[in-house]
This record gives C-alpha cells, sequence and structure tokens, in this order.
C-alpha cells in the first residue's frame, strides 16, 4: 500500500513521527493523515482535509461568456498549461520554482472551472461551492476587478488563500487588500506611472484628453491613476470622462460627446470586448486617427480585433507582449510551450495566469506546507524571483508582486513580420519606481487566522 508520509513536506513528515499515530505502511487512510497533519496547528479554511490526499484541488471562475469573454479563456489557458507543468515537474516551472517534482509539495493538482460572466455574485458562489464540496486548497479569478475584491472578501472569510488573475484596480491590493489575497500583474498606478513618461516624451504637455470609463472599480481607479499622472506632471486637462456600463451595447452617444468636446486624445480604458465595440465606433465616427488613441491598460487581442490600422502608433502599458522572449529566455520558453499547446502566441492574460500558479507554488513549496497562514508567510517573506520579465518580488505589506510594466506601440501592417506582430515593445519599466507607497491606498491586511 502507498505510505501517504511520502507526500508530506518535510515539517509535517516530522510532525507525523512525532505523533506516533501509525504503523509502517499502513497509514493511507486521509483521516490519520488530517490527524497527523493538524497536530501543530488548529484546522484553518479547508486545511487539513484539503492536503489530506495525494491531490489538492484548484477553483477557478474565469469569464467564459459576456463582454470579457475572450479574456477570460485566455487567461484559462494559461491556468491549464501552468498545472499541466506543475504537475509534470516541467522545467519551465523549476525556473519559478526550484523545488517542484511533480505536484506541489509531491501534490497532483486537481482544478474545477466556473463561468463567472464577469458577475461578482456568481464568481463567490462558484467559489464558495468549490470550497465546501472539494475542499479547494487556493481559489483564483479576476479579469474583472470587481470579481477580484469579491472573492478577495471571500478568501479572507474562509481562509482559503485567493490568488488573484487579471485585476487593474487600484483597491484589489488597495483599500480592498486582504492577508488571504496577493496579485501578480500590474495596476492602474503602475500603468500610469510607466506609460505617462511616454506620453509627455511623444506628445508634449498641456494636452486635452477625452476619457472613456467603464463604471465600476477598475475603471474609475485606472482613469484616476492615469489623469492624476498626466496633469500634474504634463498640464494635461480632461476635458470629459465617458462612464458607460459594464457590457454597454451602444457608445454612440458617448462618442458624440467626445466629439464635440476639443479633445485632441482619446484614452481608453474600457475592456474586453467593450474596448473593442468603443474603439470600432470611435473610429466610424470619424475621432480616428483624427484623436490619437491611448490604451492605458492593454487589451488582450484588442489590435486583433479592431485591426493593426487601428492600433498602429498607439501606446499602450501591458504586463507581457510575446517578443519578450527576445530579451528573457523563460519569457521564449513559456511562448514555445503556450504556442505548441494552444497554437496562437499567448497574450498577456495568459502570462499572468501561469505566472501567478507557478509563483503559487513557490510560495507553498517555499514554506513547506499548505497550512495557510505559512503559505501567507512565504509570500511574506522578502526573496527574488524568477518571472517571464526578470527579476520580481512580492512586497509585503500589500501582497502586490513588485514587476516591471511594458510600454508597446502599435506596428504599423507594414511593419509586421507576423500576423501576431501587433506591438512594438518600446520599454520595460521597473516595477519598484512605478509603485505607491504600501498604505497610499489604504490598504489594512488582517490576521493570519
Amino acid at each position: 500500500m502507498h505510505d501517504r508520509t511520502s507526500d508530506l513536506s518535510s515539517r509535517e513528515r516530522r510532525e507525523f513521527i512525532r505523533t506516533g499515530i501509525g504503523v509502517a505502511g499502513g497509514l493511507a487512510l486521509p483521516g490519520f493523515i488530517s490527524q497527523a497533519v493538524a497536530a501543530d496547528q488548529p484546522p484553518i479554511g479547508t486545511w487539513p482535509a484539503g492536503a489530506s490526499s495525494d491531490s489538492v484541488f484548484i477553483g477557478i471562475s474565469v469569464p467564459r461568456t459576456g463582454t470579457y469573454a475572450v479574456q477570460g479563456e485566455d487567461e484559462l489557458k494559461g491556468y491549464q498549461l501552468a498545472i499541466e507543468h506543475i504537475n509534470a515537474g516541467h522545467p519551465l516551472i523549476k525556473q519559478i520554482s526550484p523545488k517542484t517534482t511533480k505536484g506541489v509539495l509531491g501534490k497532483q493538482l486537481k482544478y474545477g472551472v466556473s463561468d463567472s460572466a464577469a458577475k461578482p455574485n456568481d464568481a463567490v458562489q462558484a467559489q464558495q461551492r468549490f470550497i465546501t464540496e472539494n475542499k479547494a486548497i487556493m481559489i483564483t479569478g479576476g479579469t474583472s476587478s470587481a470579481v477580484a475584491v469579491a472573492l478577495n472578501k471571500l478568501a479572507e472569510r474562509e481562509k482559503v488563500l485567493f490568488v488573484c488573475g487579471i485585476s487593474g484596480s487600484n483597491d484589489t491590493t488597495g483599500k480592498d487588500c486582504v492577508r488571504y489575497g496577493v496579485r501578480q500583474n500590474f495596476y492602474g498606478e503602475t500603468a500610469a506611472n510607466a506609460i505617462g513618461p511616454a506620453l509627455l516624451k511623444a506628445y508634449g504637455k498641456n494636452k486635452k484628453a477625452a476619457f472613456m470609463t467603464p463604471d465600476y472599480t477598475y475603471g474609475h481607479t485606472v482613469t484616476k491613476s492615469v489623469n492624476d499622472y498626466l496633469s500634474k506632471n504634463g498640464g494635461w486637462t480632461m476635458v470629459t470622462n465617458q462612464v458607460s456600463p459594464l457590457g454597454a451595447p451602444d457608445f454612440s452617444s458617448y462618442i458624440t460627446n467626445i466629439a464635440n468636446s476639443g479633445a485632441e486624445f482619446l484614452i481608453n480604458v474600457n475592456w474586453g470586448h467593450d474596448a473593442v465595440l468603443s474603439t470600432q465606433q470611435a473610429k466610424q465616427f470619424g475621432l480616428l486617427p483624427k484623436m490619437k488613441l491611448v490604451i492605458p491598460y492593454q487589451i488582450p487581442f484588442l489590435a486583433r480585433e479592431v485591426g493593426p490600422e487601428v492600433t498602429e502608433g498607439v501606446y499602450a502599458a501591458t504586463d507581457f507582449w510575446w517578443t519578450l522572449e527576445d530579451k528573457y529566455p523563460l519569457a521564449k520558453l513559456f511562448v514555445e510551450e503556450f504556442e505548441k499547446k494552444f497554437n496562437y502566441k499567448p497574450e498577456w492574460g495568459a502570462e499572468n495566469a501561469y505566472m501567478e500558479f507557478a509563483l503559487w507554488a513557490e510560495a507553498v513549496e517555499h514554506a513547506g506546507t499548505f497550512y495557510p497562514p505559512d503559505v501567507i508567510k512565504s509570500y511574506e517573506s522578502p526573496r527574488k524571483l524568477n518571472s517571464f520579465v526578470g527579476e520580481v518580488s512580492w512586497r509585503p505589506e500589500d501582497h502586490q508582486l513588485v514587476r516591471p510594466v511594458v510600454i508597446v506601440k502599435g506596428k504599423a501592417p507594414k511593419d509586421m513580420k507576423s500576423k501576431e506582430d501587433y506591438w512594438e515593445v518600446v520599454e520595460v519599466v521597473p516595477g519598484a519606481g512605478l509603485m505607491q507607497k504600501p498604505d497610499a491606498f489604504g490598504c489594512k491586511l488582517g490576521a493570519y487566522t
């Protein structure tokens, strides 16, 4: 019979032996393991039940329908590839999480997927089921920051780690931060502080800008950060801010208001299909290219869907672009592995999802246990980590990854070397100087237990 002591971390094996619960070879029953693992700590969240067998379960919620569906599917592919690589002990994962062999702490990862439709209630209900019925040891989701904030609160209440998917709101690791949540990707403030200098260098000072903003936490915080930077550092003026509901079917009234505003720049903060539709209609109404388009928080697949003629010369801030493979060896290996499996170059949603899981595996392996407070303290323990964009680290005060932001500029169709060569990387801006002070956005992490 399989001896499950081999599946435990070294710390947990010592505890197993110390308690003297069992006799050799015959202790494969989860009940015995749970008692052994929990001997030195009281149960919390889904621990130790969720880590008592030879596998652990992860709950994934992404939008598979609705205005963010295309981006949600891309993000899901990143999660799936990461799980496959973690379970196999793939060399790419080992570059990020050196202690990973096959699985995390020797346990295979299993997962369930739910369609959040970018609706917080749908995501919370699905993840609650994963926690209750599947004893999820970790949950993930996002794409919509409203979903991410809601899952932050669920994670804190249930004491189950939330590894955030795409979320661009300052609030996610700001006023809505929690001890049980972490975020890898860039966000409104870092996007603004990275793209702001590029815009001022390219276009100068004292310009008039119109903003298009989705009416929720992501939109409002990104717009505020970008406008604050441009107004304070370049004397730019926001002449209008057109705020639209998520999934708006038509942007013509907002575009008419922008056309009459006197703006020289259209700064489109919309995301997903809303970004595609609003950009297409801005072109149809003649705003583009008369006004210069700016994408402060890049939307995966935007260039493909609106066409490179529209994104030519457009500046955007992003998490990752696949041509970074020329600069970073790990990025090259990731792009190759992703394209081999899914037959297209990865967008940054997939990159972000993969990295989030790889860094979670590293944090658990570093802790030597799935016990949630110890995993959280592992995230908060200062150390340099490998990523697809160079060396990164976690900031313990708000659980935000300190990572660079990539500035890209849309290529002209004649300059594209392949059908997916939409963007030129202009600059990779180091992360530390882009971030606000840890308490500037009101982050107050909760208790460990």
